[in-house]
């Protein structure tokens, strides 16, 4: 029987099959025909601690059956109270910098980003009104960035397949060139003089120290603190993406601690509950905020979901804080890495690979190819290739990524890296 589910990202008139999973439990999935597959990327980033953590799900039935969910306009509950200030303490921290004070809920990473987005011009119109300086719309944006899908998040993101239908509904922004190894100061030097332009811009907005879908390319932390030192020399607002890079994909809890910088908007979503159920935040300094806050109620802050800061998910939050805290994930992170590292050594030493990268427990590689290209057919055959071997990966194009959940065993992570030397001997052309 055909199936009325629309899927995301999939081409239904290639007639792909798509198999129903059943149940999951760690980094594993288990399929209602009976296989099983070891999730290698967190089932699209977000799943951190493990499927089916106990913790986050008894967290999640309890509160079920306390409070479902709740209007947040007007309204609070002790989740998000408790969520919101875990996450101002593991905020990242600095000094001479103000630090992430306020935190604004919603329900997606591109949600997270949008409201970004609206808190940073809006903090300019209002400053505007009180007479502090011309408003600012200006945006600028790091080269093969991806910041979602929603319109003003295709905006910011690299313009392609992925939003050409959309061209007309999209913003412009400014561009600076991606900091190649070897020729950051072009990305620097760019930054400088985008931001002394005349029109001053309102804001700049990174994923920080590697780019998720835009390819998983890698910059050193020098180059986000010094990004971040021109931002906040020109007085332009830093905004931090750290929807896929947060809760210690890049090895520490958040990829800005790396660069000892704290942006002035930081976006969270994804790991936020472990990737039990979806939950975002936005979180901003004093600075923003009370740029929104007056007795003038056409000032405020206009944004909102039904589901903002919903209970349940809050709760998963909550129980997600508390294994950060209580549990030593730090360290399951860093043996994790180290452990992607090892084998990735070797695996670059195949004569169908190259460019290998690794930032944290996040690895890539471009599996050498004449069909390279995003659109090409290459990508679905490696997919289907690595379902016969029992593994979940997804590759962008002929870049082949692990963005694995921290409780993969060395013998899971063996298992997947003889699937890539497969890979590599089945699809590879040998340099």
């Amino acid at each position: 029987m055909n199936s009325p589910v629309w899927h995301p990202f999939h081409q239904h008139g290639l007639g792909e099959m798509i198999p129903e999973v059943a149940r999951a439990e760690g980094a594993l999935l288990h399929l209602a025909d009976g296989r099983i597959l070891i999730d290698g990327i967190s089932s699209w980033w977000v799943t951190t601690h493990g499927h089916c953590h106990p913790r986050i799900a008894a967290a999640i039935a309890e509160q079920a059956g306390r409070l479902d969910q709740l209007i947040f306009s007007g309204y609070t509950h002790a989740p998000a109270e408790t969520v919101a200030r875990g996450l101002i303490d593991l905020a990242p921290r600095a000094e001479n910098r103000d630090p992430l004070a306020h935190v604004f809920f919603s329900d997606s990473g591109s949600t997270a980003v949008e409201v970004a987005l609206k808190m940073a011009l809006g903090t300019w119109h209002n400053r505007a009104l009180d007479g502090l300086g011309p408003p600012r719309s200006r945006v600028l944006v790091l080269e093969h960035s991806y910041h979602g899908d929603t319109i003003g998040a295709m905006s910011i993101g690299e313009r392609g397949v992925y939003n050409r239908a959309w061209a007309p509904l999209l913003f412009d922004v400014g561009t600076i060139p991606f900091p190649v190894a070897g020729k950051e100061q072009a990305t620097l030097d760019g930054l400088e003089a985008a931001c002394a332009a005349p029109e001053t811009p309102a804001c700049f907005i990174v994923e920080p120290l590697i780019l998720g879908a835009g390819g998983m390319l890698v910059y050193p932390p020098a180059v986000l603190r010094d990004m971040a030192a021109i931002c906040a020399r020109h007085d332009v607002l830093f905004i931090a993406d750290e929807v896929m890079t947060g809760w210690g994909r890049t090895g520490t809890l958040f990829a800005c601690e790396q660069a000892g910088i704290v942006p002035d908007i930081m976006a969270v979503a994804k790991g936020i509950t472990g990737g039990a159920i979806p939950l975002a935040a936005t979180l901003a300094n004093g600075r923003i905020f009370d740029a929104h806050k007056s007795q003038d109620r056409s000032r405020l802050f206009y944004h909102s979901s039904s589901y903002t800061a919903n209970p349940i998910a809050c709760a998963a939050a909550v129980a997600n804080l508390a294994i950060w805290r209580e549990e030593d994930v730090r360290g399951r992170i860093a043996t994790l890495a180290e452990g992607i590292a090892q084998r990735m050594s070797e695996l670059a030493r195949h004569p169908a690979f190259a460019h290998p990268r690794q930032c944290g427990t996040i690895a890539a590689i471009d599996l050498i190819t004449p069909d390279a290209g995003y659109l090409s057919d290459l990508a679905p055959r490696l997919r289907a290739f690595f379902q016969e071997r029992g593994l979940l990966l997804r590759p962008l194009g002929n870049t082949i990524y692990l963005m694995p959940p921290y409780c993969l065993t060395a013998e899971q992570l063996d298992g997947i890296f003889a699937a890539l030397i497969a890979a590599g001997d089945r699809f590879g052309v040998q340099a």
